[in-house]
């Protein structure tokens, strides 16, 4: 996980006072050696983009994601004359062949507490979910997250990269006896559908007057200026993409005790939602009949029609094929009346002719509602207790 994401790392006297007012996030019990899932939001109480934020020190963060979130923390910063120094370390595609501040390496799966404890003689320090300490590998020294992306257990660790290669390795020689793989970013981007995490939502920026300046400061060449959108779902009207924190499942990480950027807006959302967070599991016969028994590797950032009949009742918004399970799970929006667990829905792919210029060819996939997150393990024990990474 060490090249696909940004880092921002924030630090002065006035660092937590910005934070606070640009994300609904609670800061009154945010000790150091603990990380939030940073929400910021527009006026209108919409997401930029999520994000983790780590607090490194009392006076120093790292916010680790995809840029949108950070560039919503510099403008403000910046603009507002806070007292903070940032550093930002973009991805490896545009960090010009320079190595990145920080190695990412995350160990997950039935057998990665096994791992952790070969690797360190025994197990990491004991933390709640969310929380980091420090511990030492190989004679270097860096962080042990408890944290979890693929519904199993496991850790994730993170420090100087001049510490990377020494820390992978060791970590690979712990593996062996279990059968450890390397896994690679195609399959990476895939774990987020059993964890029930819905990455790069659309940044709700386009519209607002008041964010006009904002729009100037991040510009076209960002990634709120090339995100592209593609899939079945088509509105002239750029705000039916908006989504709102709550539809995400982002309630647990809000909070009304400060006053932020959207404060109000968020408040009435939380009464008027019309969409929950869902996995949709696709029927087998028709993911073969759509892509060939033989089909490969299948994963998708979309904005698909989700349909009972032919009325829509939501929007899919990430699909990927993993294996455990021998069929499509998709992440998806879907209308609170048709979110009971064995709802029969319709998945429609393709692009309308609004972004191809060319004729429609969709194709309808049946697919059955379940719970997001998809696994008992992650509904249910992934914030139980103080653990060694369990």
């Amino acid at each position: 996980m060490s090249h696909h994401m940004s880092d921002l790392f924030i630090e002065g006297p006035d660092v937590v006072r910005l934070l606070a007012a640009v994300s609904a996030n609670d800061y009154e019990k945010f000790a150091v050696g603990q990380a939030k899932q940073f929400i910021p939001v527009t006026p209108e109480g919409k997401i930029i983009n999520d994000a983790i934020l780590f607090r490194l020190a009392e006076d120093k963060f790292n916010l680790v994601g995809i840029s949108s979130a950070h560039n919503w923390v510099m403008y403000h910063g910046k603009r507002d004359n806070y007292n903070i120094a940032f550093q930002f370390d973009p991805t490896s595609a545009f960090r010009g062949g320079q190595p990145p501040v920080l190695f990412r390496y995350q160990v997950q799966g039935p057998k990665a507490n096994d791992v952790i404890e070969r690797a360190f003689g025994g197990p990491l320090p004991q933390m709640k979910f969310f929380h980091f300490k420090e511990v030492a590998l190989a004679r270097r020294t860096f962080f042990a997250f408890r944290h979890g992306m693929a519904a199993q257990a496991g850790g994730e660790f993170f420090g100087p990269w001049e510490h990377a290669e020494a820390v992978k390795e060791a970590l690979f020689k712990a593996g062996e006896p279990s059968g450890m793989l390397h896994v690679g970013g195609k399959a990476y981007y895939t774990n987020s559908l059993e964890s029930g995490w819905i990455p790069t939502p659309l940044p709700a920026i386009y519209t607002s007057p008041a964010l006009a300046d904002y729009r100037k400061f991040v510009g076209l060449f960002s990634f709120e200026g090339q995100l592209p959108i593609k899939g079945s779902f088509y509105s002239e009207n750029i705000e039916d993409y908006y989504i709102s924190p709550w539809e995400l499942g982002y309630g647990r990480s809000i909070s009304f005790n400060h006053e932020f950027i959207g404060r109000e807006a968020l408040a009435r959302e939380q009464e008027t939602f019309k969409r929950t967070r869902v996995t949709l599991v696709w029927d087998t016969n028709e993911v073969d009949r759509v892509f060939g028994t033989d089909h490969g590797y299948i994963r998708a950032n979309v904005r698909d029609r989700v349909e009972i009949g032919s009325k829509m009742v939501g929007i899919e918004m990430l699909h990927a094929f993993l294996d455990p399970y021998g069929t499509v799970l998709s992440l998806a929006l879907v209308d609170k009346a048709h979110t009971d667990p064995g709802t029969e829905v319709t998945v429609v792919l393709g692009n309308p002719p609004a972004h191809t210029g060319a004729a429609a060819n969709y194709s309808y996939i049946k697919a059955t509602v379940q719970p997001s997150p998809y696994t008992e393990y992650a509904r249910s024990q992934y914030r139980a207790g103080p653990a060694s990474a369990k």
